[in-house]
């Protein structure tokens, strides 16, 4: 009897056992070559990961100001104030506040750019994908650039005003470092001795110039993040991007 049970039970552990394997082979990629259903599925796990990915480097204390090729400036219009700066009354102290205040609210407004992207990758066709997939290395972030710039400056400039409205350095916001550096800038610009000298009043929008330098850094951070699935297998974390990036692997050999 007792025989009898313990090979019901062995008997029991097998068809469960035999019933995961089943369920894990139903997540699986099929054997060989992907197809479109899977190419467009693994593109849009590749790019979303991308975009998740470089979003959350940007969002963190210095993902902007830390970084030299994301490391959002004074505004072209404004670099003739760095230039003189020490003609300003306290215009070092303002201008360096005011470049770290910028970068945190760019930092700070790059927490919220990954909703947007996945609503534009879950739009992707066909078309869409296989030209990603067999174009060149930035191929995915001009899709997405092309794809989400518009609705992307839209639903981010107004968190860039929210962000530089806060008070961030010292208890003052990048919106009135702005404001009391340009003040200070523009008042020397218009007296006598600022005519003589050529200078000329700023009047950059300063969110709007901010929104186009964090967009550029978004962007520049997620070509990155696509080079990286196109080329190193270890980055490709999922079956299926193995599965489809496989057949880049294949041109280059």
């Amino acid at each position: 009897m007792r025989k009898k049970l313990l090979s019901l039970g062995l008997a029991l552990l097998a068809l469960a056992g035999c019933a995961d394997l089943q369920i894990n082979l139903r997540d699986m990629p099929k054997a060989g070559p992907p197809t479109e259903a899977e190419i467009i599925a693994g593109l849009k796990e590749a790019l979303t990961l991308g975009a998740r990915k470089g979003a959350e480097k940007l969002a963190a204390r210095d993902g902007y100001y830390g970084d030299p090729l994301v490391r959002i400036p004074l505004p072209d219009e404004a670099r003739v104030i760095a230039d003189n700066i020490g003609r300003v009354p306290g215009g070092k102290k303002l201008l360096e506040d005011l470049i770290v205040s910028i970068n945190r609210a760019a930092e700070d407004a790059a927490r919220e750019a990954a909703p947007v992207f996945a609503a534009s990758i879950q739009k992707m066709t066909v078309s869409d994908g296989l030209g990603i997939l067999h174009g060149p290395d930035d191929a995915a972030t001009s899709y997405l650039r092309k794809t989400t710039h518009d609705g992307l400056y839209s639903l981010y400039r107004p968190k860039i005003a929210a962000s530089t409205d806060k008070k961030l350095v010292a208890g003052v916001s990048a919106r009135e470092t702005w404001v009391s550096l340009t003040g200070k800038w523009n008042t020397l610009a218009g007296s006598a001795a600022g005519r003589i000298a050529g200078f000329s009043p700023v009047n950059t929008d300063l969110d709007d110039f901010l929104t186009r330098k964090a967009l550029d850094g978004i962007y520049l951070k997620l070509a990155g993040e696509e080079l990286k699935i196109r080329k190193e297998i270890s980055a490709r974390v999922t079956p299926l991007l193995r599965k489809v990036f496989a057949l880049l692997d294949g041109k280059r050999g």
